[in-house]
């Protein structure tokens, strides 16, 4: 188990649901990665992001699937590329990445609580 937090420091992560727009490659990651743009409703509007998520997903796959994020990281850049939130998911056996995501629609920019 990692080291403790408190409550308030759990309060301050904003993850949202937003849904996947676009999906490219990302050639210039040193790691195999898409980049995508993703809808998180009015409030926050569409941020981009890099995936580590090739070995598990393909394109199309992505397209119109809701995925988990934290959205009030800064911005990160990645070559030439900003990401500007971090889609979320766990590692398996080998570690590559399997998406957090919702198992009903919900409203993007929905926020966990």
């Amino acid at each position: 188990m990692s080291s403790v937090i408190t409550w308030a420091e759990f309060e301050r992560v904003d993850l949202r649901v937003g849904t996947v727009l676009e999906v490219q490659d990302f050639p210039k990651a040193r790691k195999p990665a898409y980049q995508l743009k993703i809808d998180f409703g009015s409030e926050i509007g569409i941020l981009q992001s890099s995936a580590q998520i090739t070995v598990h997903y393909t394109k199309e796959e992505l397209l119109g699937k809701q995925v988990v994020a934290v959205v009030n990281f800064p911005k990160k850049q990645i070559a030439n590329f900003f990401s500007e939130c971090l889609v979320t998911g766990f590692a398996d056996e080998k570690g590559d990445i399997i998406l957090t995501s919702v198992d009903k629609k919900l409203p993007n920019g929905a926020k966990l609580s």
